[in-house]
């Protein structure tokens, strides 16, 4: 497995303060946000998972803790549109360079509008897709609000 990738390149790019993180990625895990936190050994909670979704048409990232369900109503109005829905996963790969399952905030092909969901950018220390299957950093959520250039709201 590569530790190199687009999203650690622009974290290194950053001056960002991360740690790596491997696990053995399962494809067939009916929730792979889950999957990683408990091959991680970290609380659900604290493994943020990286969801591309459309907001009236439009492609945007939203990144939430893996235990949790974003609200298509929330996140829509959080990005000032009327509805939202879950891109479809050739449509996130094409778009972000990364495949599902290893879709990272950091490094996509094309810039989106990212939300982080406000309890999850609260945390000190989260983990988050390093930008391939079974690999995770571990930072600041603060650096990834900064970096991603994202809004924190409310999306749970």
């Amino acid at each position: 497995m590569s530790r190199t990738t687009p999203a650690t390149l622009a974290l290194d790019r950053a001056g960002v303060a991360y740690e790596l993180a491997t696990y053995d990625y399962d494809p067939k895990a009916e929730r792979v946000g889950l999957q990683a936190a408990d091959a991680l050994g970290a609380p659900p909670g604290e493994v943020l998972k990286t969801l591309m979704v459309k907001v009236d048409g439009r492609p945007a990232c939203v990144v939430l803790a893996s235990d949790r369900e974003v609200s298509m109503k929330k996140l829509a109005a959080a990005l000032g549109g009327k509805s939202a829905e879950m891109m479809k996963p050739a449509d996130a790969e094409r778009l972000t360079g990364y495949r599902v399952g290893g879709v990272s905030p950091f490094g996509q092909k094309r810039a989106v509008p990212t939300i982080v969901d406000a309890p999850a950018a609260a945390l000190p220390q989260a983990y988050v897709n390093g930008g391939q299957r079974g690999l995770q950093v571990r930072l600041a959520p603060a650096d990834l609000v900064r970096l991603a250039g994202a809004q924190v709201a409310p999306v749970t």
